[in-house]
């Protein structure tokens, strides 16, 4: 994979796995506050907190062998965010699938978009740039 936009890596993945990402670009999409940058990074969607070099990454997308992840650094750069995000899954009774760096899931009715919401206007891109450095 070589993308250079978003909509560019979508199309070099497997129908299946294009729609699924797309809907999750969609949802953190319709979710973040202005100032973040959404461009590739290696293999992944990723949303940044800035535009220029060294802006870090906010949230990212990727396709991995047996599910799609969603990386969450504003998430796990705070852990009362972590706990409102796992809470909100189990109010929900939602499964949720998260790992050290990542939330993964294989269909995208597995993600909470309120939940989700919530997390990704937690930060504005200046407060994320300040918390992280």
């Amino acid at each position: 994979m070589g993308a250079s936009s978003p909509d560019a890596l979508l199309a070099e993945l497997p129908p299946d796995r294009a729609e699924l990402l797309g809907r999750a670009c969609a949802l953190v999409n319709r979710h973040l506050l202005p100032g973040f940058v959404e461009r590739v990074s290696g293999e992944m969607i990723a949303w940044t907190a800035g535009d220029g070099p060294g802006a870090p990454m906010y949230a990212a997308l990727a396709s991995q062998k047996n599910y799609a992840a969603l990386y969450l650094q504003g998430v796990y750069a705070s852990p009362e965010a972590s706990a409102r995000l796992r809470a909100a899954y189990a109010a929900a009774s939602r499964k949720l699938d998260m790992g050290k760096s990542c939330l993964r899931f294989r269909a995208a009715d597995e993600l909470d978009e309120a939940a989700l919401g919530e997390a990704l206007r937690a930060w504005t891109a200046e407060g994320f740039r300040a918390a992280v450095g």
